[in-house]
């Protein structure tokens, strides 16, 4: 490609004299689609919807945050208390109520249009991770343009949105897409407080709408997850006053008006929340959550490194380049654009890192700096041209070996062939392949959107046609359904041996989690009564039904496989002697 304007620094775009088309087909798209914001951001939005809907509405609930975080919403809607949070009978209080109040929302609207048992639909409790999802690639654009051209800020916005990671959190109802959408807000405001300040532009009345815009996304991020946005923000405005040797533009933020303005939206809720359980909230939210992750907690514990190999996955199919543009990003740290971008990623990096709890999905809120400060290097064309290019290959990579798996993993479990995805996997390597092959420096972009097409088909693949289809992943689904069949009213059912949140989701609150002869007593107790045993708890459960002489009927057996736990199950519904 013929570069036709002059090379702009980071945090300084400039849009082309004329556009360059390269006779490729999906770059004659992108030339159309950034003729002008209205379009970009449409596309976008297409985009975000044809990478996160496959498997949106059939995949079951997944143990055990995404079953958790819904099953406590269920509870708020029930009881008509939105200020307290409860899994059943035990409190959670390990994130605030923002999140349940977003899915709340999401399940009383949706009852109110008409839809049946919407209080069960998984998907309803996914929605706002769905328009969080979606949000930060159009926040990603909308931060990028402070430091490319509307066509490279397309290009980031195009990375996050095909990212593995932001496709796995827009399709699981808890926190992390709604908090990488208030991340990318509040970041993409300071970015423009702090580049206006380092061009020298001095205006006599400093506008309201990046301060407006960066205390409300600190806000809502706290009601959301906590103060953990304090981090990326935090860290991010001291690694810059280092550099700097100064911070006097903080002042555009206009702090005193914004911590007033953030502590008018926050403090309600927190105040409830102590009036109602004292200081037991903060005890856990802290102490038992936020500071128990510097420890292994949960066992995920893990050495440093592993994010930086989980990121060659999980920023597929935008990790290729990001490698290839590492050298010029360096190149040009002292660039006030990569400077502010650097400064959002690499603090912050180091002490995810550092912490020995790890989960893929905290680092997802860096993600965006990094797209953006790689199509910085490939709008000046200037990403590495030594061996660093065989990470092309990559591009092929991910789509034929997910493929092979999730293919294969289906013939295994299900015994069926899932002819539905193949048509899919084919498409997906082509793309995949043609992203490989025709990879140069000259058209990255060409490879970039291949990729990204490739990235499209593999969502159908392994969200619209395998997942949904590996039915035995997911055994409460089916005792869920096997209750509903029932004739008798009011069924109540008592688990042992198979506790996970999913099954409380989907049975319902009521269901009773105890031990084989705990579910043998709850059978005797009436009609219309279900024991869902497990079988390394029928011992106990056969022993105490012969001592209380109790009669019953097997309903049903459900063979599968708890995720959670890494291990087969094989569940028996018992129902009282009576019980249709």
């Amino acid at each position: 490609m013929v570069e036709t304007y002059a090379r702009p620094r980071f945090g300084e775009p400039r849009e082309p004299k004329n556009l360059v088309n390269p006779g490729n087909r999906l770059v004659r798209m992108i030339d159309a689609v950034t003729v002008s914001h209205a379009r970009a951001v449409a596309f976008l939005l297409v985009c975000g919807l044809l990478l996160f809907l496959p498997g949106f509405f059939t995949i079951p609930a997944i143990d055990r945050d995404e079953a958790r975080f819904a099953q406590a919403t269920k509870q708020m809607v029930e009881s008509g208390d939105y200020v307290d949070i409860r899994f059943q009978d035990d409190v959670r209080y390990k994130k605030p109520a923002g999140i349940y109040w977003l899915q709340s929302a999401a399940v009383e609207t949706a009852s109110a249009l008409g839809l049946p048992r919407a209080q069960l639909r998984i998907w309803v409790y996914r929605i706002p991770s769905l328009i969080g999802a979606i949000g930060a690639v159009l926040l990603t654009y909308w931060t990028a343009l402070a430091f490319v051209t509307r066509r490279g800020a397309v290009f980031a916005a195009l990375l996050m949105c095909c990212s593995v990671l932001l496709g796995a959190e827009a399709r699981l109802a808890k926190t992390d897409a709604m908090l990488l959408f208030t991340v990318v807000a509040a970041m993409g405001a300071l970015a423009r407080v702090y580049l206006s300040w380092q061009r020298g532009e001095d205006p006599e009345h400093p506008p309201w709408g990046p301060p407006a815009i960066f205390w409300t996304a600190l806000a809502v991020s706290i009601l959301i997850k906590g103060p953990l946005i304090l981090m990326p923000a935090g860290l991010a405005i001291i690694s810059l006053a280092i550099m700097d040797r100064g911070a006097s533009w903080l002042w555009r933020l206009r702090p005193l008006w914004g911590l007033m303005w953030m502590l008018v939206l926050v403090l309600p809720w927190f105040v409830l929340i102590f009036l109602r359980a004292g200081d037991a909230f903060f005890a856990d939210s802290v102490g038992g959550d936020m500071l128990a992750k510097i420890g292994a907690q949960e066992s995920h514990g893990a050495p440093p490194g592993l994010y930086l190999l989980l990121f060659f996955v999980t920023f597929w199919p935008g990790a290729p380049l990001a490698v290839m543009a590492a050298p010029a990003v360096w190149r040009a740290r002292r660039e006030p654009g990569a400077q502010f971008l650097l400064a959002w990623l690499v603090p912050s990096w180091i002490v995810f890192e550092a912490a020995l709890t790890k989960l893929p999905h905290y680092v997802l809120p860096l993600y965006p700096a990094i797209a953006i400060l790689t199509v910085g290097a490939l709008e000046r064309r200037v990403l590495s041209r030594s061996w660093l290019q065989r990470g092309a290959a990559w591009w092929f990579a991910i789509p034929a070996i997910t493929s092979v798996v999730a293919v294969i993993g289906a013939i295994i479990v299900t015994h069926q062939p899932v002819f539905l995805a193949w048509p899919f996997v084919a498409a997906s390597l082509i793309f995949g392949l043609f992203a490989w092959w025709l990879y140069d420096d000259s058209r990255a972009e060409r490879s970039l959107l291949n990729a990204a097409v490739a990235a499209m088909f593999l969502a159908f693949v392994v969200y619209g046609a395998v997942l949904p289809a590996l039915t035995p992943l997911f055994p409460s689904a089916e005792i869920a359904r096997a209750l509903r069949n029932v004739v008798c009213v009011g069924p109540k059912a008592a688990a042992a041996g198979f506790h996970e949140p999913s099954l409380v989701f989907m049975a319902g609150t009521s269901t009773q989690l105890t031990d084989g002869s705990g579910a043998a007593d709850f059978l005797s107790q009436g009609t219309c009564r279900f024991a869902l045993v497990e079988q390394r708890t029928e011992r106990a459960f056969v022993q105490r039904a012969e001592a209380i002489g109790l009669r019953y009927n097997v309903a049903r057996r459900i063979d599968g496989y708890n995720i959670s736990q890494g291990r087969p199950v094989s569940i028996a519904i018992y129902r009282s002697e009576g019980t249709e």
